[in-house]
Protein backbone atom coordinates (compact mmCIF):
# COMPACT_ATOMS: atom_id res chain seq x y z
CA UNK A 1 0.00 0.00 0.00
CA UNK A 2 1.07 3.20 -1.14
CA UNK A 3 2.39 6.18 1.54
CA UNK A 4 -0.42 8.91 1.76
CA UNK A 5 0.88 12.32 2.91
CA UNK A 6 -2.03 14.09 4.85
CA UNK A 7 -0.93 17.75 5.07
CA UNK A 8 -1.35 19.74 8.25
CA UNK A 9 -3.16 23.28 8.84
CA UNK A 10 -0.62 25.68 8.31
CA UNK A 11 -1.66 28.84 9.50
CA UNK A 12 1.31 31.01 8.75
CA UNK A 13 0.66 33.67 5.93
CA UNK A 14 2.84 34.35 3.26
CA UNK A 15 5.51 36.95 3.66
CA UNK A 16 4.14 40.45 2.57
CA UNK A 17 5.86 41.12 -0.39
CA UNK A 18 7.11 44.85 -0.04
CA UNK A 19 9.80 46.24 -2.79
CA UNK A 20 13.12 45.06 -1.44
CA UNK A 21 16.00 48.25 -1.18
CA UNK A 22 17.69 46.28 -3.74
CA UNK A 23 15.20 46.52 -6.24
CA UNK A 24 11.63 44.58 -6.44
CA UNK A 25 11.45 40.84 -7.55
CA UNK A 26 11.92 42.19 -11.12
CA UNK A 27 15.66 42.82 -9.93
CA UNK A 28 15.91 39.64 -7.49
CA UNK A 29 16.23 36.34 -8.26
CA UNK A 30 13.25 34.68 -6.55
CA UNK A 31 14.36 30.97 -7.16
CA UNK A 32 17.57 29.22 -8.70
CA UNK A 33 15.36 28.96 -12.39
CA UNK A 34 17.48 31.13 -14.07
CA UNK A 35 20.93 30.80 -11.72
CA UNK A 36 23.70 28.78 -12.48
CA UNK A 37 26.97 27.94 -10.28
CA UNK A 38 30.52 28.47 -11.57
CA UNK A 39 33.82 27.25 -9.82
CA UNK A 40 36.90 29.41 -9.89
CA UNK A 41 40.39 27.80 -9.20
CA UNK A 42 41.22 24.46 -8.29
CA UNK A 43 38.82 22.91 -4.87
CA UNK A 44 41.16 21.89 -1.64
CA UNK A 45 43.01 25.60 -2.07
CA UNK A 46 42.55 29.14 -0.41
CA UNK A 47 42.11 30.72 -4.08
CA UNK A 48 38.54 28.19 -4.86
CA UNK A 49 35.48 29.83 -5.34
CA UNK A 50 32.45 29.55 -6.22
CA UNK A 51 30.11 32.32 -8.06
CA UNK A 52 26.73 32.13 -9.05
CA UNK A 53 25.84 34.08 -12.37
CA UNK A 54 22.77 34.85 -14.57
CA UNK A 55 22.33 31.86 -17.04
CA UNK A 56 21.04 33.85 -19.97
CA UNK A 57 23.55 36.88 -19.63
CA UNK A 58 26.38 35.13 -17.99
CA UNK A 59 26.36 37.83 -15.32
CA UNK A 60 28.17 37.37 -12.31
CA UNK A 61 25.69 37.57 -8.90
CA UNK A 62 25.72 37.76 -5.32
CA UNK A 63 24.11 34.85 -3.53
CA UNK A 64 23.63 37.25 -0.95
CA UNK A 65 22.56 40.15 -2.21
CA UNK A 66 20.70 39.19 -5.33
CA UNK A 67 18.92 36.09 -4.78
CA UNK A 68 15.24 37.29 -3.25
CA UNK A 69 14.37 36.41 1.05
CA UNK A 70 11.38 35.49 -0.35
CA UNK A 71 10.47 32.70 -2.76
CA UNK A 72 9.28 33.56 -5.89
CA UNK A 73 7.88 31.09 -8.45
CA UNK A 74 6.42 32.63 -11.79
CA UNK A 75 6.56 35.78 -10.71
CA UNK A 76 4.43 35.27 -7.85
CA UNK A 77 5.62 35.67 -4.02
CA UNK A 78 4.77 32.22 -2.08
CA UNK A 79 4.97 30.89 1.47
CA UNK A 80 8.38 30.01 1.27
CA UNK A 81 11.93 30.90 1.89
CA UNK A 82 14.86 30.69 -0.19
CA UNK A 83 18.00 29.29 1.47
CA UNK A 84 21.28 29.29 0.15
CA UNK A 85 23.31 26.28 1.17
CA UNK A 86 26.52 26.76 2.11
CA UNK A 87 27.71 23.25 3.71
CA UNK A 88 25.69 20.12 2.55
CA UNK A 89 24.66 17.30 4.60
CA UNK A 90 26.83 14.53 5.25
CA UNK A 91 30.00 16.72 4.80
CA UNK A 92 32.58 18.57 7.07
CA UNK A 93 34.47 21.66 5.05
CA UNK A 94 33.40 24.70 6.09
CA UNK A 95 32.11 26.67 2.92
CA UNK A 96 30.76 30.50 3.60
CA UNK A 97 29.66 33.11 1.44
CA UNK A 98 32.48 35.31 1.65
CA UNK A 99 30.29 38.71 2.23
CA UNK A 100 33.54 41.45 2.08
CA UNK A 101 34.92 40.36 -1.58
CA UNK A 102 33.37 41.19 -4.90
CA UNK A 103 29.90 39.54 -5.60
CA UNK A 104 30.27 37.66 -2.57
CA UNK A 105 31.12 34.42 -3.47
CA UNK A 106 31.27 30.77 -1.52
CA UNK A 107 34.86 29.89 -0.43
CA UNK A 108 36.12 27.65 1.94
CA UNK A 109 36.88 29.34 5.24
CA UNK A 110 40.84 29.43 6.72
CA UNK A 111 42.31 30.35 9.80
CA UNK A 112 46.18 30.99 9.74
CA UNK A 113 46.40 30.25 5.93
CA UNK A 114 45.01 26.56 6.49
CA UNK A 115 41.11 25.61 4.76
CA UNK A 116 39.09 25.17 7.91
CA UNK A 117 36.84 21.76 8.32
CA UNK A 118 34.54 20.20 11.32
CA UNK A 119 37.01 18.31 13.45
CA UNK A 120 33.68 17.29 14.79
CA UNK A 121 33.28 15.09 11.85
CA UNK A 122 30.18 15.62 9.09
CA UNK A 123 27.41 17.72 9.78
CA UNK A 124 23.87 15.88 9.04
CA UNK A 125 21.97 18.59 8.37
CA UNK A 126 22.08 21.49 5.43
CA UNK A 127 23.64 24.21 6.03
CA UNK A 128 23.90 27.63 4.95
CA UNK A 129 21.94 31.05 4.94
CA UNK A 130 19.07 32.95 4.41
CA UNK A 131 20.01 35.42 1.41
CA UNK A 132 19.25 39.44 1.98
CA UNK A 133 19.83 39.20 5.52
CA UNK A 134 22.38 40.20 8.17
CA UNK A 135 22.72 40.20 11.74
CA UNK A 136 23.85 43.62 12.79
CA UNK A 137 27.07 43.47 15.17
CA UNK A 138 25.42 46.82 16.42
CA UNK A 139 22.11 45.17 17.60
CA UNK A 140 21.41 43.56 21.15
CA UNK A 141 18.44 41.44 20.46
CA UNK A 142 16.67 41.81 24.30
CA UNK A 143 16.30 37.70 24.14
CA UNK A 144 20.31 37.57 23.07
CA UNK A 145 21.67 37.64 27.02
CA UNK A 146 23.36 41.34 26.06
CA UNK A 147 24.91 39.82 22.58
CA UNK A 148 25.43 41.77 19.46
CA UNK A 149 25.19 40.59 16.25
CA UNK A 150 27.46 38.31 14.41
CA UNK A 151 27.70 40.78 11.07
CA UNK A 152 26.89 37.57 8.93
CA UNK A 153 23.83 36.70 7.09
CA UNK A 154 21.44 34.36 8.73
CA UNK A 155 22.07 31.14 9.62
CA UNK A 156 19.66 28.12 8.46
CA UNK A 157 19.75 24.33 9.07
CA UNK A 158 17.27 22.84 6.79
CA UNK A 159 16.61 19.37 8.23
CA UNK A 160 15.13 17.23 4.98
CA UNK A 161 16.59 14.25 2.85
CA UNK A 162 18.41 15.80 0.08
CA UNK A 163 21.97 16.56 -0.09
CA UNK A 164 21.72 20.40 -1.00
CA UNK A 165 24.86 20.84 -3.29
CA UNK A 166 27.20 23.65 -1.90
CA UNK A 167 25.50 27.04 -3.79
CA UNK A 168 22.53 25.69 -3.88
CA UNK A 169 19.25 27.25 -4.05
CA UNK A 170 16.07 26.05 -2.43
CA UNK A 171 12.53 27.25 -1.51
CA UNK A 172 11.98 26.14 2.54
CA UNK A 173 9.69 26.24 4.84
CA UNK A 174 10.26 28.01 8.38
CA UNK A 175 9.61 25.63 11.66
CA UNK A 176 11.53 27.25 14.08
CA UNK A 177 14.67 29.00 15.95
CA UNK A 178 17.48 28.46 18.51
CA UNK A 179 19.07 31.16 19.67
CA UNK A 180 23.11 30.26 20.05
CA UNK A 181 25.69 32.78 21.75
CA UNK A 182 29.00 31.65 20.32
CA UNK A 183 31.94 33.44 21.34
CA UNK A 184 30.07 36.24 23.00
CA UNK A 185 27.98 36.75 19.46
CA UNK A 186 24.34 36.51 19.25
CA UNK A 187 24.24 33.46 16.36
CA UNK A 188 20.46 32.86 15.37
CA UNK A 189 20.24 29.21 13.61
CA UNK A 190 16.64 29.06 11.63
CA UNK A 191 15.51 25.71 11.04
CA UNK A 192 13.38 25.02 7.78
CA UNK A 193 12.55 21.87 5.39
CA UNK A 194 12.99 21.86 1.55
CA UNK A 195 9.32 22.40 0.88
CA UNK A 196 9.26 18.98 -1.89
CA UNK A 197 10.85 16.81 1.51
CA UNK A 198 8.69 14.10 1.93
CA UNK A 199 8.39 15.33 5.70
CA UNK A 200 7.26 18.57 4.33
CA UNK A 201 3.63 18.44 4.64
CA UNK A 202 3.54 17.08 8.45
CA UNK A 203 5.96 19.90 9.69
CA UNK A 204 4.10 23.42 9.54
CA UNK A 205 5.79 24.89 13.28
CA UNK A 206 8.57 23.83 15.49
CA UNK A 207 6.59 21.28 17.67
CA UNK A 208 5.93 19.04 14.05
CA UNK A 209 9.38 18.22 13.83
CA UNK A 210 10.11 16.76 17.65
CA UNK A 211 6.52 14.88 17.28
CA UNK A 212 7.67 13.73 13.86
CA UNK A 213 11.41 13.46 13.94
CA UNK A 214 11.97 12.56 17.68
CA UNK A 215 15.56 13.64 18.69
CA UNK A 216 16.15 15.66 15.65
CA UNK A 217 15.96 18.79 17.81
CA UNK A 218 18.24 18.27 20.38
CA UNK A 219 20.80 16.72 18.14
CA UNK A 220 20.94 20.10 16.59
CA UNK A 221 21.44 21.73 19.83
CA UNK A 222 24.50 19.00 21.10
CA UNK A 223 26.14 19.70 17.53
CA UNK A 224 26.55 23.18 17.82
CA UNK A 225 27.11 22.70 21.73
CA UNK A 226 30.25 20.69 20.87
CA UNK A 227 31.19 20.79 17.47
CA UNK A 228 34.29 23.59 18.83
CA UNK A 229 35.54 21.50 21.72
CA UNK A 230 37.60 19.90 19.20
CA UNK A 231 39.65 22.81 18.29
CA UNK A 232 40.25 23.00 21.87
CA UNK A 233 36.99 25.84 22.37
CA UNK A 234 34.68 25.97 25.17
CA UNK A 235 31.26 24.57 24.32
CA UNK A 236 28.72 27.08 23.30
CA UNK A 237 25.64 28.27 25.09
CA UNK A 238 21.93 29.37 24.54
CA UNK A 239 19.51 31.78 25.12
CA UNK A 240 15.94 31.55 25.80
CA UNK A 241 16.83 28.51 28.11
CA UNK A 242 17.73 26.67 25.34
CA UNK A 243 14.55 25.71 23.93
CA UNK A 244 13.94 26.24 20.17
CA UNK A 245 11.42 29.03 19.36
CA UNK A 246 8.21 28.61 17.18
CA UNK A 247 7.54 29.69 13.37
CA UNK A 248 6.01 33.27 14.34
CA UNK A 249 8.86 33.86 17.07
CA UNK A 250 11.58 32.83 13.91
CA UNK A 251 9.69 35.08 11.39
CA UNK A 252 10.42 38.13 13.68
CA UNK A 253 14.01 37.48 14.22
CA UNK A 254 13.90 37.18 9.83
CA UNK A 255 12.61 40.56 9.53
CA UNK A 256 14.61 42.20 11.67
CA UNK A 257 17.44 40.86 9.82
CA UNK A 258 16.09 41.84 6.23
CA UNK A 259 15.57 45.32 7.54
CA UNK A 260 19.19 45.03 8.76
CA UNK A 261 20.34 44.06 5.58
CA UNK A 262 18.09 46.87 3.42
CA UNK A 263 19.87 49.25 6.40
CA UNK A 264 23.28 47.87 5.31
CA UNK A 265 23.27 47.71 1.18
CA UNK A 266 21.78 51.54 1.03
CA UNK A 267 24.77 52.64 3.17
CA UNK A 268 22.27 53.96 6.13
CA UNK A 269 23.63 52.12 8.41
CA UNK A 270 26.94 53.20 8.14
CA UNK A 271 26.04 57.05 7.90
CA UNK A 272 23.56 56.55 11.48
CA UNK A 273 26.02 54.55 13.40
CA UNK A 274 27.61 57.82 14.90
CA UNK A 275 29.89 57.34 18.06
CA UNK A 276 27.85 55.19 19.88
CA UNK A 277 30.00 52.14 18.86
CA UNK A 278 33.59 51.08 18.70
CA UNK A 279 35.84 51.38 15.82
CA UNK A 280 35.98 48.06 15.27
CA UNK A 281 32.15 47.14 14.78
CA UNK A 282 32.06 50.33 12.88
CA UNK A 283 35.21 49.56 10.17
CA UNK A 284 33.24 46.01 9.93
CA UNK A 285 29.79 47.42 9.04
CA UNK A 286 32.27 50.08 6.77
CA UNK A 287 33.99 47.63 4.84
CA UNK A 288 30.45 45.69 4.27
CA UNK A 289 28.77 48.30 3.52
CA UNK A 290 30.90 49.65 0.41
CA UNK A 291 31.62 46.31 -0.62
CA UNK A 292 27.56 45.96 -1.15
CA UNK A 293 27.03 49.34 -2.79
CA UNK A 294 29.75 48.59 -5.27
CA UNK A 295 28.57 45.55 -6.44
CA UNK A 296 24.63 47.41 -6.05
CA UNK A 297 26.22 50.46 -8.64
CA UNK A 298 27.94 48.05 -10.91
CA UNK A 299 24.31 46.24 -11.39
CA UNK A 300 22.17 49.45 -11.49
CA UNK A 301 25.02 51.13 -14.15
CA UNK A 302 24.97 47.65 -16.28
CA UNK A 303 20.79 47.00 -16.06
CA UNK A 304 19.20 50.85 -15.44
CA UNK A 305 16.21 49.83 -16.51
CA UNK A 306 16.10 46.32 -13.72
CA UNK A 307 15.57 48.86 -10.85
CA UNK A 308 12.82 51.20 -9.89
CA UNK A 309 13.03 55.34 -9.17
CA UNK A 310 12.07 54.67 -6.07
CA UNK A 311 14.78 52.91 -5.03
CA UNK A 312 17.31 54.33 -2.68
CA UNK A 313 19.85 55.67 -4.50
CA UNK A 314 21.56 58.98 -3.47
CA UNK A 315 25.28 60.71 -3.57
CA UNK A 316 25.84 60.00 -0.07
CA UNK A 317 25.36 56.23 -0.54
CA UNK A 318 26.90 55.67 -3.33
CA UNK A 319 30.57 57.89 -3.12
CA UNK A 320 33.20 56.45 -1.31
Amino acid sequence: MDEQLVPLNDDFPPPKAKPLTRGSSQSSFGSDKDIDLHHQGEEDTLDYRIHAKHNAEGKTISLWHDISLVHIDDGKTTEYMNFVCEIPKFTRKKYEIATDEDFTPIKQDEKKGKLREFKKGDIFFNYGCFPQTWEDPTFVHPDAEGCRGDNDPLDVCEIGARIIKCGGVRPVKVLGILMMIDEGEADWKIVVIDKDDKWAPFMNDINDVEEQLPGMLDAIREWYRTYKIPDGKPPNTFGLGERFMDKAYAKTVIDECHHAWEMLITGEKERTMGDSHDEEVKKLVRKLSKNSLSALVDNFDEHPDAYPHETDFDEEAVSF
